[in-house]
């Protein structure tokens, strides 16, 4: 059994506080010692709404290789309610994204928000 060490980022704009705590439970069949940060709220970023969104990482371990990862997570997504409609409109039920996998940064612009760099320390 292989072990893959990832973090990744959660975020929502739309019943955050109910969403991100769902998704986390989803997260739970897939990683294993997972250690969440604090959920802040954030300004949207190039979003159509002008709601905060509740952001949040995750630095766990999992047995799936990087492409099954993002499918089960975009399979979560769309569990959790995320269609393209509402994404074409800025509502974000949940947005899960991969930033890194075994010390591979992914999403290289994430890296560079704010919100990623103040809940860094915290893994």
């Amino acid at each position: 059994m292989v072990m893959h060490q990832v973090i990744l980022s959660l975020g929502a704009n739309y019943q955050a506080e109910k969403n991100l705590p769902e998704a986390q439970k989803s997260l739970g069949q897939i990683l294993f010692s997972p250690h969440y940060t604090d959920a802040i709220w954030t300004e949207p970023i190039a979003s159509k709404r002008t709601d905060l969104y509740l952001n949040q990482l995750v630095k766990a371990q999992t047995e799936l290789d990087f492409e099954t990862l993002v499918k089960s997570i975009k399979e979560i997504e769309i569990r959790h309610g995320r269609t393209p409609e509402e994404r074409e409109l800025g509502i974000v039920r949940i947005d899960i994204d991969v930033l890194e996998f075994d010390g591979v940064h992914h999403h290289q612009r994430d890296w560079e928000r704010p919100y990623v760099q103040d809940l860094l320390p915290q893994l």
